[in-house]
């Protein structure tokens, strides 16, 4: 933006000078000013004009100049006003000057470029300290005034400088006022607008805010420590302001005629008090009487004579600083005597200076302290010796000797109940005379005090797993005596655990490292207090530390996973087992609740005792075995948990008897050829149990036979395989019904099943119609007590020899012949039956059973076939 023109003219005019006036911070590529356009060149000109910067100087390193058409520009490099002008103070301009070369040399023009940089708010008022502290006695009138010295900067120049102060928080008794100075600099001041007393509150913090005027306005913060410091606002006040002493003519230099006291409550050098003379004390009179400026001693140091006056009016000054003066009036009588009055002479036995004598309050009763002689000029005086002054204190006449005195003790001191106490010997003849000697008794302090423990028994609670060097305490005791004997320090006792730590000066106790209450719940031990006396003196308090438990421990079971046998059968909810289950927490974090996972409709779990029990009758044939996932969880919050596996494996209990499974039918029966040679497996009882072990071991026995010769037929009690005994004989022909009992070996009581076996013996099924009657007819059988003895050797008939053999072998080619007949016959009708039932398209098979044993199925077919015809 072109502001002015020192010479503006037509084209190639003598133009000197040009002036912009941009902000600062402008981006690249800003229009600063067309330089050609605002002196008006002719841009037609033949050779055209060229703009050129003279110089590449540092103001030409912030602009771009358009060759051609003179236009100025902003470049990449930003103009920042506080930097380029940084040393041009308060409101100065701040400008980039430029040389511009109109060229070629027939136009030839030297123009000058001033670009004004006008400031922007870009800068927030800023402290040169973070705290600022401001000291303001506690007497501070209202309305006083104090500087903060650290008053807010701010590059920006006008209206975008600090503008104004404020406090976040007066307290209602602080304002900020803003003064400024004459190079135009605000400074604030702190104000007192209310009652200040550095005994209630010695310090006031807030914050100090300095903004500025621009647009956002723009802060700067800093701390205000405001600090009350304290003022002498107590000043001496005398004990006694009105004194009247008689002093003797004849009394000699050094007599003690009177001490002052006045005391100051505040502390430290506020309290220190100095006595002198006012002014209005004559000078002959303070030659006279010397006033000792520290312990207010006032002594005769002065000849008195006839000319010394009668009366003397001493006006004491007590001083303190910053304060008044506190005035006591001390009027002296001199009385002129023309006798020598008695005298009082001092001797100390212990420690004295200047006046005052010093005794430890170790000093045991009845201690003696100092002798005092009375001197009588006139020995036809009588004089009585006395002591006035309070403490345990008496003057006495020593032995035997006349007008010796002993001053000792009558109790012993203790410098914690009182440090001083002020004593006056008199001595008055029977004239009535009166000499006064005064003295201080000054009490050392000794070591005789132990500290003491604020709390001789510290209960402290901490929760586990704690962080390394958590502060638990802070352990405080006292020792009334002074100085370096009430000086504590704290040592851990030989008890303590080396994972606490205490300091010895502040008695701050800490532990150093986590504590797990798992491993150690409580902790006890003791904590010494010592003094810096000598002898050192001690005592003793004891530290128990409860650490309290936090939920770090899951529940734990006893085993990794547990199994119970339990027979079949078992009573519902009847206790299978314990769960046992601990948790090393304590308290609700280590209460422990036990759920079923799985299962749950078959099983249930007590909580409290964690037993188990099966809500229903549990079978072992149906299952044999159960796998349950049992879960722990605790009360804490967040509760932990654990899982464990339970098996219950189901015991075998004889509840079920052997089951038949062949023969299937008691009418069943099989066809046994006479033919059969013993020892000839004829059938198998085979049964089934679906019990285990020895309740699934079955035996095989006959409890009941019927038959023409029963006994000829025994069965394996082990397989149960029916077998012939004997060789069947003609007359051995018939039904045989054997009543097998299938038994267990269960206990207590064995079960057992029967079946009947059916034997037809016959070299053929003739007449089936009457073997199934039979069958059916109601069997009497009875049951034989014991099972018949096996027949290991088939009986034979015996058979008487004929009369001669001749005949024998004739009658047994008879015989040969006769059963070749028979055969031949037996088989021509049944290929003749054969043929019937073919023809009738009727079939019937007959199968006789060779060895069952190794055929089961076989036979069961056989036997069922058998049944139906």
């Amino acid at each position: 933006m072109l502001i002015g023109q020192f010479c503006c003219f037509a084209s190639y005019s003598q133009a000197k000078e040009l002036i912009y006036k941009i902000n600062e911070g402008l981006p690249k590529g800003i229009l600063i000013g067309a330089i050609g356009a605002d002196l008006k060149l002719d841009f037609n000109a033949d050779p055209p004009l060229s703009f050129n910067l003279a110089s590449k100087k540092i103001s030409g390193q912030y602009v771009n100049l358009n060759n051609t058409t003179g236009e100025l520009y902003t470049s990449a490099k930003e103009i920042d006003r506080e930097s380029l002008c940084m040393e041009n103070p308060g409101n100065q301009e701040c400008t980039l000057s430029l040389d511009v070369l109109i060229l070629p040399q027939q136009y030839f023009r030297l123009i000058k470029i001033k670009i004004v940089i006008k400031d922007i708010n870009d800068n927030a008022p800023r402290f040169p300290t973070s705290e600022i502290q401001v000291f303001v006695p506690e007497n501070a009138q209202i309305n006083s005034r104090f500087a903060i010295e650290h008053s807010a900067v701010d590059p920006d120049v006008g209206i975008h400088g600090v503008q104004t102060y404020w406090l976040v928080n007066d307290y209602g008794v602080f304002t900020l006022d803003v003064e400024e100075t004459e190079n135009g600099e605000l400074t604030p001041f702190l104000i007192v607008i209310g009652t200040l007393d550095r005994e209630t509150k010695n310090e006031y913090v807030t914050s100090i805010i300095a903004e500025d005027g621009g647009s956002p306005q723009l802060l700067g913060t800093a701390t205000l420590k405001i600090i009350i410091t304290d003022v002498n606002d107590n000043c001496p006040v005398f004990t006694e302001s009105q004194i009247n002493v008689t002093v003797y003519g004849n009394s000699t230099t050094g007599t003690h005629v009177t001490r002052v006291h006045a005391f100051d409550s505040d502390l430290g050098s506020n309290a220190d008090i100095t006595y002198a003379y006012s002014e209005r004390v004559f000078q002959t009179t303070k030659s006279l009487f010397h006033l000792d400026p520290v312990s207010g001693i006032i002594k005769l140091v002065g000849k008195i004579d006839g000319n010394t006056a009668q009366f003397h009016k001493l006006s004491i000054l007590a001083k303190g600083p910053g304060c008044i003066p506190a005035v006591a009036q001390v009027t002296v009588n001199i009385i002129k005597v023309v006798f020598n009055p008695p005298v009082i002479i001092p001797r100390y036995i212990a420690t004295e200076l200047d006046g005052t004598i010093y005794l430890k309050e170790s000093e045991a009763a009845y201690s003696p302290i100092a002798f005092f002689t009375i001197k009588d000029p006139d020995q036809k005086q009588k004089v009585e010796c006395f002591l006035e002054g309070d403490g345990p204190f008496r003057l006495s006449p020593y032995k035997t000797f006349v007008n010796e005195y002993l001053l000792e003790t009558t109790d012993s001191l203790d410098y914690e109940t009182r440090t001083d106490y002020e004593l006056t010997v008199f001595a008055k003849n029977s004239q009535g005379i009166l000499i006064k000697s005064f003295l201080k008794v000054q009490v050392i302090d000794e070591n005789d005090n132990a500290p003491v423990f604020k709390q001789p028994l510290v209960d402290l609670f901490i929760e586990e797993n704690n962080a390394p060097n958590t502060f638990l305490t802070k352990l405080h005791a006292t020792d009334i005596d002074s100085g370096e004997r009430g000086e504590i320090l704290y040592i851990l006792g030989p008890d303590a655990p080396s994972v606490f730590v205490l300091d010895k000066i502040t008695g701050v106790l800490m532990v150093s490292t986590s504590l797990d209450r798992e491993e150690k719940e409580k902790y006890r031990f003791t904590v010494r207090a010592l003094d810096c006396g000598s002898p050192h003196m001690e005592s003793i308090a004891s530290v128990v530390i409860t650490v309290l438990d936090r939920n770090d421990n899951s529940p734990r079971f006893i085993n990794k996973d547990f199994s119970f046998f339990v027979p079949e059968n078992f009573p519902g909810f009847g206790e299978i087992g314990i769960i046992s289950v601990t948790d090393a927490d304590s308290g609700k974090n280590g209460w422990v609740a036990l759920s079923i996972v799985n299962g749950s409709d078959i099983f249930v779990i007590d909580t409290g005792r964690g037993a188990l029990r099966a809500k229903v009758p549990l079978d072992r044939e149906q299952q044999s075995s159960y796998f349950i996932w049992i879960e722990a969880v605790d009360g804490g919050d967040p509760a932990l948990s654990s899982v464990t596996m339970v098996t219950v494996l189901l015991l075998d209990v004889n509840d079920n008897p052997p089951l038949v499974l062949f023969p299937q039918s008691n009418l069943s029966y099989m066809l046994v050829l006479p033919t059969t040679l013993p020892g000839t497996s004829i059938t198998e009882v085979y049964a089934v149990d679906k019990d285990t072990g020895m309740n699934a071991v079955i035996a095989y026995s006959i409890i009941g036979r019927r038959g023409p010769r029963p006994e000829s037929f025994e069965i394996n009690p082990n397989t149960g395989n029916i077998t012939l005994q004997e060789a069947l004989m003609k007359n051995d022909y018939g039904l045989y019904r054997l009543l097998v009992k299938v038994s267990d070996h269960g206990q207590p009581v064995p079960l057992h099943s029967t079946v009947m076996v059916n034997l037809f013996v016959n070299e053929t099924v003739s007449n089936e119609s009457y073997i199934e009657s039979l069958l059916r007819k109601e069997p009497e059988i009875k049951i034989e007590e014991r099972p018949p003895e096996k027949l290991l050797v088939p009986t034979k008939k015996r058979i008487e020899p004929f009369p001669c053999l001749p005949g024998l072998i004739v009658l047994s080619a008879l015989c040969l012949a006769l059963l070749l007949v028979v055969i031949l016959m037996a088989a021509y009708i049944c290929l003749k039956k054969q043929r019937k039932h073919r023809s009738k398209e009727k079939r019937l098979d007959i199968e006789i059973p060779l060895n069952t044993n190794n055929d089961f199925r076989a036979n069961e077919k056989k036997l069922m076939e058998i049944s139906n015809i």
